[in-house]
C-alpha cells in the first residue's frame, strides 16, 4: 500500500506546482494536513484564494466520512495517549482499509502505529518528489487528480471482497439514500446520513454477535 501511495503522491506534488504554488506547499500539505482527497481540493481553493470559512466547510464535508471510520478503526488497540493522538490524526482511507480487514483483527498496537507512520512518510516524501519534478512535466498533461479516484476504487473493491458475508458498505449507502429520498425528501442529506449510521451500527452489532457465537 505504501508503494501504491507513491504515484498518487507524485501526482499531487505535480498538481501543486502546476497550480502556481511553490514546491514546499506540497510538503507542508502532505505533512501537516495529511488528508489525501481534501489536499487535492485544497490546491484549487488556495489557488482561488477562497475564504477561510469556505475552506473549513469544504474540509468538514470532504472528511466527514472519518466519523464513520471511528466505528470500526481499532483505536482501542493502540496504546499510549500520544500514540492514540497520532493514530487519530493519521487515520486515512488507506489505513482504515488495511486495519479493519479480517486479517488485521489481531494486529498489535505497534504494527498499527508503524503502518500509519510509514504511510505518512510515503505520502509526504512522494508529494515532495512530485513537486520538485513538477517543472519537468508539461502543463498539458491532464488527469493527474484522477489518480485519487482510481486508488479509492481499488480500496473499495478490496473492502467489498473482504466483507463477502456482510452487506457491502456501498450497497448500504445506496439503500440509505433511496430510503431517505422516499421517506424524507425535504431532509435528504441528514436523513441519509442518519440511516447510514444506523445501518453501520447494526452491521457492527451483528458482526460482533457472530464472532462471539463462533
Amino acid at each position: 500500500m505504501g508503494l501504491g501511495l507513491v504515484p498518487l503522491g507524485i501526482a499531487f506534488g505535480v498538481l501543486v506546482t502546476h497550480s502556481g504554488l511553490a514546491w514546499w506547499w506540497a510538503t507542508l500539505f502532505a505533512t501537516l494536513i495529511y488528508a489525501g482527497s481534501f489536499e487535492f481540493v485544497l490546491v484549487g481553493l488556495v489557488g482561488a484564494v477562497a475564504p477561510l470559512a469556505t475552506v473549513a466547510l469544504t474540509a468538514l464535508l470532504v472528511n466527514i466520512r472519518h466519523v464513520f471510520y471511528a466505528l470500526s478503526f481499532p483505536l482501542h488497540r493502540v496504546r499510549g495517549r500520544a500514540a492514540r493522538t497520532y493514530s487519530t490524526f493519521a487515520l486515512t482511507d488507506e489505513a482504515f482499509a488495511l486495519t479493519t480487514g479480517e486479517q488485521a483483527r489481531s494486529w498489535p498496537s505497534g504494527r498499527i502505529l508503524w503502518l500509519q507512520v510509514f504511510m505518512h512518510l510515503y505520502w509526504a516524501g512522494s508529494a515532495t518528489a512530485g513537486a520538485l519534478l513538477g517543472s519537468l512535466i508539461p502543463q498539458s498533461v491532464q488527469g493527474l487528480d484522477f489518480a485519487l479516484t482510481a486508488l479509492f476504487t481499488v480500496l473499495a473493491l478490496d473492502a467489498i471482497r473482504d466483507r463477502r458475508g456482510d452487506l457491502p458498505t456501498p450497497a448500504l449507502a445506496l439503500l440509505s439514500a433511496l430510503a431517505a429520498r422516499l421517506v424524507f425528501p425535504d431532509q435528504l442529506l441528514p436523513a441519509a446520513f442518519g440511516l447510514f449510521t444506523a445501518g453501520l451500527l447494526t452491521r457492527r452489532f451483528v458482526a460482533e454477535r457472530r464472532r462471539a457465537d463462533a
